[in-house]
């Protein structure tokens, strides 16, 4: 059913678009995910998730214990809509439900912080299995909950005085090497058929104006 309602959809957007999803869709992965616990800017937050679009780093986790995760459409132009954003704000400790959701997928808890026990970026094994990296908020950094529930602590070295970058620019270092040695290893970092049949469905829809009301319009004739 899914592959009869992308073809009936795809007559809506041009040839080039829909064989541009499928150009991209060949990029896209869920070995890495990135997890955003708290972040209060909203340029922050909008420019994490423009890294991970341009990068090609499908799925983002959103934990929202004190500040609400807001969008600047100025800085993350649009690439949230080609994004799985998946938001924990239910609880008043969001960051252990979502850790362990993760955890149950079988991915590695990597916090984005200095630590007794870190490793450099560049020495980070992404052999050893998938990957959620966590990042936290700009002030105070990764909650204690997230340093407890994280598997392994990866650094970025520094020769400068100052100690710390801002979280943007501290993802999209490690979002863009980390993709970069991903598709140069032979891992299998590619979405299977179902996630990117279902993702173009999704872009699709985003790209159609009143897209649900087509997609009423072919169920009702199936």
């Amino acid at each position: 059913m899914i592959n009869k309602l992308i073809d009936y959809l795809q007559q809506f957007v041009s040839d080039k678009r829909a064989k541009l999803f499928d150009a991209k869709l060949q990029y896209r992965t869920r070995y890495l995910t990135v997890v955003l616990e708290d972040i209060y800017q909203p340029h922050n937050a909008s420019a994490v998730l423009r890294s991970c679009e341009c990068f090609g780093i499908q799925d983002v986790h959103i934990i929202e214990n004190r500040n609400p995760y807001r969008i600047n459409p100025d800085v993350a132009l649009g690439s949230h809509k080609w994004l799985t954003l998946n938001r924990y704000n239910q609880e008043a400790d969001n960051t252990r439900p979502a850790l362990g959701s993760l955890k149950n997928e079988g991915y590695r808890i990597v916090a984005v912080s200095p630590h007794h026990n870190d490793c450099k970026l560049g020495e980070f094994d992404l052999g050893k299995g998938k990957a959620a990296l966590v990042f936290g908020t700009e002030l105070t950094g990764l909650s204690p909950a997230a340093l407890e529930l994280a598997d392994e602590f990866v650094r970025i070295p520094m020769a400068g005085f100052t100690e710390s970058l801002n979280i943007s620019v501290s993802a999209a270092i490690c979002i863009h090497f980390l993709t970069d040695k991903l598709r140069n290893s032979d891992l299998d970092w590619h979405l299977n058929e179902d996630e990117s049949r279902q993702i173009k469905l999704t872009w699709l829809k985003n790209s159609i104006r009143d897209a649900e009301s087509l997609q009423k319009l072919f169920l009702n004739d199936q």
